[in-house]
């Protein structure tokens, strides 16, 4: 598993757009790819957790499946996020994953064991151009834009610090804190640039939060972001 641990600079996924004339500032999206078998990951997953009350951001958490069989197995990760990272990983041109990972807005990623070089990602990564998204009352209006296709994702996430005692494999004896662990990734829908209304389905956790992704595809860029 050598490959998991390399560090790789952060690439960029590019999609640029011409801005709408109602532009406005976006949450910027950060996503951590980890295991709670991998002993690399637990300073990406403390600088997420540091960064999870900035308003400015939605930061997630996402279990991979791939660390399972050597002694632990995530009690959080789940086959749907591990392809996610598959996704990523295609379209930054890759033939491998790592953990840790975390990518923003998913346009560039970064190891995320570093405070700094994440926060200069978040930084240049921050999205001002995307369609006005709003969650209100159950549904999802995304407003007009300048694209042709993208995939409208809810995610469901438990914003609690939630402590997980590790008994076997490489964090064997240790006790990890988790915030934000997605629960539940679902598609909406597709968007084409034209307003449109999506409705979220009523069977959600009344302790776990939502956000809503308007994504270019798998593994593409997300163009806008909006949280409940």
């Amino acid at each position: 598993m050598k490959a998991n641990r390399i560090s790789i600079a952060a690439a960029v996924s590019g999609l640029f757009l011409t801005a709408p004339a109602h532009a406005i500032a976006q949450p910027t999206v950060v996503e951590l790819f980890q295991s709670q078998g991998c002993s690399d990951c637990p300073p990406a997953n403390a600088n997420l957790m540091a960064l999870s009350d900035r308003a400015d951001l939605i930061t997630l958490s996402f279990g991979v499946t791939y660390w399972d069989r050597l002694g632990w197995k995530d009690t959080f990760a789940s086959p749907q996020f591990t392809d996610r990272q598959w996704d990523y990983a295609r379209a930054f041109h890759r033939q491998q994953m790592f953990t840790p990972e975390v990518v923003v807005n998913g346009r560039a990623d970064v190891v995320g064991a570093n405070r700094a070089e994440l926060e200069n990602l978040i930084r240049r990564q921050a999205n001002d151009h995307g369609p006005q998204v709003k969650i209100d009352s159950g549904i999802v209006t995304v407003g007009e834009g300048m694209v042709q296709k993208a995939d409208v994702w809810l995610v469901r996430y438990d914003p609690s610090i939630v402590q997980v005692p590790i008994a076997r494999g490489e964090n064997g004896g240790i006790t990890l804190p988790h915030r934000n662990v997605v629960k539940a990734l679902i598609k909406l829908g597709e968007w084409s640039g034209a307003a449109q209304t999506y409705r979220i389905p009523d069977d959600a956790n009344k302790s776990w939060r939502e956000a809503v992704l308007v994504q270019a595809g798998p593994g593409g860029a997300i163009l806008a972001a909006a949280r409940n």
